[in-house]
């Protein structure tokens, strides 16, 4: 779907993870209820889980959106909220570290996920808007010349009175983290408080040949 002239790419992020004894139940609820009801709301561009392996929690569903309004519109509200499906709201009580980003990109502004085998993610939290060019700089600093580097992009999300940004670089291959630059991030080093990172994730069902 394209997206409406002069506005961003938008974004819907969303971290949890269940305690053990209901972890098949929460898998099985994310890909046979939850992402495809998502997926088929009208400008909703990617429906995407991914599974941390450095860092918590284990669990991030990111939707791309073709612009930041969708989650305004009528297809998102249908089933959002108050209108979760019975399913929903017994899984979402039960879950921990939850964590909600919705918001416009700020870089570069029209990418959507690629093809990836990691997903790191990055979040500053609590940041006044003004330093957005230094997140930015940082993000680029740090990841766009690596050969790793699929793309960098950035989000802002206004959470009532305060902004966190969320920066998601999409990989070929795994990174040596040792080797983040916290000073390119200027005076917001000091705001990031999450580096995970992920592998894509995928349905369980019978292996061939053995079921």
């Amino acid at each position: 779907m394209a997206g409406k002239p002069g506005k961003p790419k938008g974004l819907l992020l969303a971290m949890m993870e269940p305690p053990s004894a209901l972890e098949e139940e929460f898998n099985d609820w994310y890909d046979t209820e939850h992402v495809p009801e998502r997926a088929a709301i009208a400008g909703v561009e990617t429906a995407l889980r991914f599974v941390c392996i450095d860092g918590w929690p284990r669990y991030v569903a990111i939707y791309d959106l073709a612009y930041p309004e969708v989650l305004d519109e009528p297809g998102y509200l249908a089933v959002s909220h108050e209108n979760f499906s019975p399913w929903t709201k017994r899984i979402t009580t039960k879950v921990r570290g939850q964590y909600r980003a919705a918001g416009a990109q700020v870089y570069p502004g029209q990418a959507v996920t690629s093809r990836l085998s990691r997903l790191m993610i990055l979040r500053f939290r609590d940041v006044q808007p003004s330093a957005e060019g230094e997140i930015v700089e940082g993000m680029v600093r740090n990841f766009a010349a690596r050969a790793e580097t699929l793309q960098v992009r950035v989000y802002r999300n206004d959470i009532d009175a305060r902004t966190d940004y969320i920066a998601l670089v999409d990989a070929q291959a795994p990174y040596e983290q040792s080797k983040l630059d916290l000073a390119a991030y200027g005076s917001s080093r000091g705001h990031l408080d999450l580096v995970n990172t992920y592998v894509p994730h995928w349905r369980r069902g019978p292996l061939r040949g053995v079921y």
